[in-house]
């Protein structure tokens, strides 16, 4: 089956975008079309839309989907007149929330993915900077100012997830690859070991491992099966050593790990300093 989906917004249309993904991944056996539509906050933009609609409920053979988050009354009905299966993804929470808040809404789009807390912003942005000026242990100098490091082999999944941590929670997040010189050592250095209360190790199956490295380098030594393999067995005795949380990135999404940290995170900072890990 095909259906074509549109995610529609008056604004920048990422909540739209964010839950209709999330509804969809419920449907696997459905090839889903999807078209992007942000800013339609004017009649002539909602009527050229439904002419969109129309195209592809003839060329599918089926009325489309729509996803949206439209607040203005007349843009809305405009959509809803269309050949579509609309749904509203605001219609249904912001009137029963209003009322249990006892407040209105205020009904002004673009709100939830504005700058109204601009303080919180800059501190995104800081932890943006930070995460790509720490990456892949370049200075080791620097783990000490970081709220999570991430520890493991090469391309275990560092460097994403500390992107990920750094734009959605506004993380100071650095990373360090275990090298060779560690796995001859048996150990990291002592700028990784004053960071244990913050630490979490990624490990991954080394199949999966080898796959990526080897789209990294085809061919080579570095992307054996037998590298990836030993890699990650001297991985383990060093984080056993270091007895910090390991995470398997394997068939994890960098969301559910990041999930993870900033659960694992916030129970740390939680604790009294006494019984973190020192």
């Amino acid at each position: 089956m095909n259906r074509t989906v549109f995610f529609v917004s008056e604004s920048t249309g990422i909540t739209a975008e964010t839950l209709g993904h999330s509804l969809l991944s419920q449907f696997d056996t459905v090839d889903f079309e999807q078209v992007y539509m942000p800013y339609i906050n004017t009649e002539m933009r909602a009527k050229a839309l439904t002419q969109r609609m129309q195209e592809a409920a003839e060329r599918d053979g089926v009325r489309p989907i729509v996803f949206a988050t439209m607040l203005n009354d007349e843009i809305r009905d405009i959509l809803k007149t269309g050949n579509c299966f609309y749904m509203e993804l605001f219609e249904g929470f912001v009137e029963p929330l209003s009322a249990e808040l006892g407040v209105s809404p205020s009904r002004e789009s673009g709100r939830s993915h504005a700058i109204t807390r601009p303080n919180f912003y800059t501190k995104r942005i800081e932890a943006i900077n930070f995460a790509m000026a720490n990456d892949d242990g370049v200075r080791p100098d620097n783990l000490s100012r970081a709220d999570v490091v991430l520890l493991g082999v090469s391309r275990s999944g560092k460097t994403p997830i500390c992107l990920y941590l750094a734009m959605h929670y506004g993380l100071r997040a650095a990373n360090y690859p275990i090298t060779e010189e560690d796995f001859e050592h048996g150990d990291v250095p002592k700028q990784v070991w004053d960071c244990r209360d913050k630490l979490f190790a990624l490990i991954i199956d080394p199949q999966r491992l080898q796959l990526i490295r080897e789209e990294r380098r085809p061919g080579s030594p570095y992307a054996s099966l037998s590298k990836c393999q030993q890699d990650l067995r001297q991985a383990q005795q060093i984080f056993r050593r270091l007895q910090v949380p390991v995470i398997n990135t394997t068939s994890q999404s960098i969301e559910e790990v990041s999930a993870q940290i900033i659960k694992s995170f916030k129970e740390n900072q939680e604790r009294p300093l006494a019984l973190r890990v020192r």
